[in-house]
């Protein structure tokens, strides 16, 4: 399958009345950049391409960017989870970073060699929380709760993304970073506050020890304090009583 036919492969699939209600998911996207094509269908043409391309077919189609296509840049990362090399993966999850402009590309995506080299990747994802795109800020946040909620999980995360909600409201700190995002569109500075809240909510329900104190203590921005309780609260994996606790404190 050529990059060619891959784009082909996904206007066959395209599902009309999806991409309208997709679309309007996606606010800052131009409607004629998104096909319409359900996850599920993406994520099976991106294993036919990375299964039946050329490897130089393959690199040709990640290194032409930026892409037309919203769905040729989720194609695009779900081609990159399945790189198993280290240094590979992480080359092509950096230079596609600067192309995520919006969640759904950014989200729900784990490329798992990352974490053949833990040090590494953990300095990366620091880096990328520093970043001046609210996309790579959110990718960032992405990795730490995808990879680093349970068994690799250190209190120290929990400081790190803390760190990104206080930068964005501290207007004393005139830090390269924290201004660029303060200054993003006021969409994309959601989805920022957004994977900060979805972050904690699911740091309640995985390591509620370590988490609640963030909460008890008001130690985040009040918008993103309230959503991460809304979204614990919505959780089955929050206990009836730590809800009673949780709602508590709005």
């Amino acid at each position: 399958m050529t990059p060619a036919e891959l784009v082909k492969r996904l206007l066959a699939e395209q599902d009309l009345k999806y991409r309208d209600f997709h679309a309007s998911l996606l606010p800052n996207i131009d409607k004629k950049k998104i096909i319409g094509v359900r996850v599920p269908t993406m994520r099976k043409i991106a294993k036919e391409f990375a299964a039946n391309t050329l490897p130089k077919d393959i690199a040709g189609f990640l290194d032409k960017l930026p892409h037309k296509y919203f769905e040729e840049n989720q194609v695009h990362l779900f081609v990159v989870e399945r790189i198993k090399d280290f240094d590979e993966c992480l080359r092509r999850v950096e230079q596609f970073l600067p192309y995520i402009d919006n969640w759904a590309v950014c989200d729900g995506k784990s490329p798992k060699a990352l974490l053949k080299d833990e040090a590494r990747f953990l300095a990366r994802i620091k880096a990328w929380l520093k970043s001046r795109e609210p996309y790579t800020v959110r990718f960032g946040v992405n990795m730490l709760m995808n990879f680093f909620l349970d068994e690799r999980f250190d209190k120290k995360h929990l400081k790190m993304i803390a760190a990104i909600d206080e930068n964005l409201f501290d207007d004393s700190d005139t830090g390269a970073a924290k201004s660029a995002i303060n200054a993003a569109r006021p969409t994309d500075r959601y989805y920022v506050q957004m994977v900060i809240a979805w972050y904690f909510a699911t740091a309640l329900a995985k390591q509620w020890e370590a988490a609640f104190p963030y909460i008890k203590g008001r130690k985040l921005s009040p918008w993103i304090h309230a959503k991460s309780i809304q979204k614990a609260c919505e959780s089955y994996r929050i206990t009836d009583e730590q809800k009673t606790l949780l709602r508590s404190l709005k």
